[in-house]
């Protein structure tokens, strides 16, 4: 629900069209675009950044949990859950909470959240574990890892619903006359 009782739509693209229903808010005003199809560099230097720390959290993650052959890939399978939480979080504060900015969301949501989780590692993973006979874990492993990521980012928009609304962003209704 959103701050003034009603229900809230977080888009999936801030650049959606504002009819459409599950589009940006009307006080979102998408990113003006110098070039279409071109890539702004500052917004790709946000990305990267964001990659370049990203990448080696995971990598860590993939050194503290080791994984035997054959088994359950925990490592893949939290990385994918913590990311899925952070990210359902972090839009929220980005799109509702904090005040607009033309590079929160590319660093956090595309850049390090997009290395630091993986959907190519935890297919590859499932692939393995049936081909190597080990289908049932495959299996649970797949449907754990979709039915924990969903949970996760549900509960991370929640959260992050909880964190108050900055003061600019908070546009009082008038009152009715009366």
């Amino acid at each position: 629900m959103g701050h003034d009782g009603g229900d809230v739509v977080v888009p999936i693209d801030p650049d959606l069209a504002p009819a459409d229903p599950a589009g940006p808010s009307a006080t979102h005003r998408p990113a003006r675009r110098r070039r279409h199809g071109r890539a702004q560099p500052d917004v790709l230097a946000a990305i990267a950044a964001g990659g370049a720390l990203g990448a080696p959290a995971r990598y860590e993650i993939t050194r503290l949990i080791h994984v035997a052959k054959g088994t359950f890939p925990w490592a893949t399978f939290w990385t994918n859950i913590t990311g899925s939480l952070a990210l359902g979080f972090l839009l929220i504060l980005v799109i509702e909470r904090f005040p607009p900015s033309r590079y929160l969301r590319p660093f956090f949501a595309t850049g390090f959240l997009g290395a630091y989780t993986t959907f190519s590692t935890s297919m590859v993973d499932t692939d393995t574990l049936i081909k190597d006979g080990h289908a049932a874990i495959g299996v649970a492993y797949l449907l754990a890892s979709a039915a924990a990521g969903f949970a996760a980012v549900w509960v991370g928009i929640i959260a992050g619903r909880l964190v108050p609304i900055a003061e600019h962003r908070h546009h009082p209704r008038p009152k009715a006359p009366g």
